[in-house]
C-alpha cells in the first residue's frame, strides 16, 4: 500500500506540470512557469536524464520515456526553455543548464514530453493549492485551472459570475474582472473538472474559500469550463 504524509508546501506555485496526459498526472507535455506565465519546453537536445529531473520534480518516480515532437499535443503560449542539459542532480528541471528564458529556435511541433513510472510509493509529498488562466492572449485571462492535491482541474460554468471571477484575478495578481465567460470560451480542459456551482461574495482571499459543492462533484463536461478576463496591472 503506497502512504504520503501531505502538507500544503512552504514554497509558491508550482514551476512545472505536465498536462494533457489524457488523466494521467505522471504523464504529459512538460510546461514550465516563468513570472506566471506558462510556456512549454523544446525537444532539442532532451534524453533520459532531464527526464528524471522531470518526473522527480513532480513527484512521479522515474523516467520511463521521453516524448518529441508534441506527442501530447501542441501547447499554447511561449516556448520557454530549449537545449536543456541536466545532469541528474538537479531538483528543478529549472536549475539545468538552458538557453536562458525564452530563447529558442522552435515551433510548438517540438514541444517535448514525458512518460515516468508513476507517483512516488512513499514520503512527503507536498500539496500546492493555487490557480492559473489557460488559453489567453495575456496572463490575466483565460480558462481557469485548479491545482490542488496533485491535480490540475477546471471549474465548471454554472453559476459562475463576475463576484468568481474577481476572486480570481485578485489571487493572482491581475486587476478588475471584466468577463466572466463560460461554455469553455477558451477551449476546453482536460482532465478532472474539479469545483461546481461556486458562489463567491467577491472578497475572498482564494477559490477554495467561495461556497461551493463538494470537490470533484459536478453534473458538467469540458464544453462548459469557466473562463474569465482581467485586467493588466
Amino acid at each position: 500500500m503506497s502512504t504520503f504524509l501531505f502538507s500544503l508546501c512552504p514554497s509558491a506555485l508550482p514551476t512545472l506540470r505536465l498536462v494533457d496526459g489524457d488523466g494521467n498526472r505522471c504523464q504529459g507535455r512538460v510546461e514550465v512557469r516563468f513570472r506566471s506565465t506558462w510556456g512549454t519546453v523544446c525537444d532539442d537536445g532532451w534524453d533520459a536524464i532531464n527526464t528524471d529531473v522531470v518526473c522527480r520534480e513532480v513527484g512521479c518516480g522515474l523516467g520511463l520515456e521521453l516524448k518529441v515532437g508534441s506527442f501530447f499535443g501542441f501547447g499554447f503560449g511561449p516556448i520557454l526553455l530549449d537545449n536543456v542539459r541536466c545532469k541528474g542532480h538537479e531538483d528543478h528541471l529549472t536549475d539545468c543548464f538552458h538557453l536562458g528564458w525564452g530563447g529558442h529556435n522552435c515551433d510548438h511541433n517540438e514541444d517535448v514530453g514525458v512518460i515516468c513510472s508513476g507517483a512516488d510509493s512513499h514520503g512527503h509529498v507536498c500539496v500546492h493549492q493555487g490557480q492559473w488562466l489557460v488559453g489567453g492572449q495575456h496572463q490575466c485571462e483565460g480558462r481557469v485551472e485548479i491545482f490542488t492535491q496533485a491535480q490540475w482541474g477546471t471549474v465548471c460554468d454554472d453559476s459562475w459570475g463576475l463576484a468568481d471571477a474577481q476572486v480570481i484575478c485578485r489571487q493572482i495578481g491581475c486587476g478588475e474582472a471584466t468577463h466572466a465567460q463560460g461554455e469553455a470560451f477558451f477551449g476546453q480542459g482536460s482532465g478532472t473538472i474539479l469545483l461546481d456551482n461556486l458562489k463567491c461574495s467577491g472578497m475572498e482571499a482564494s477559490l477554495q474559500e467561495c461556497s461551493h459543492i463538494p470537490w470533484n462533484i459536478h453534473n458538467c463536461d469540458h464544453s462548459e469550463d469557466a473562463s474569465v478576463t482581467c485586467t493588466l496591472l
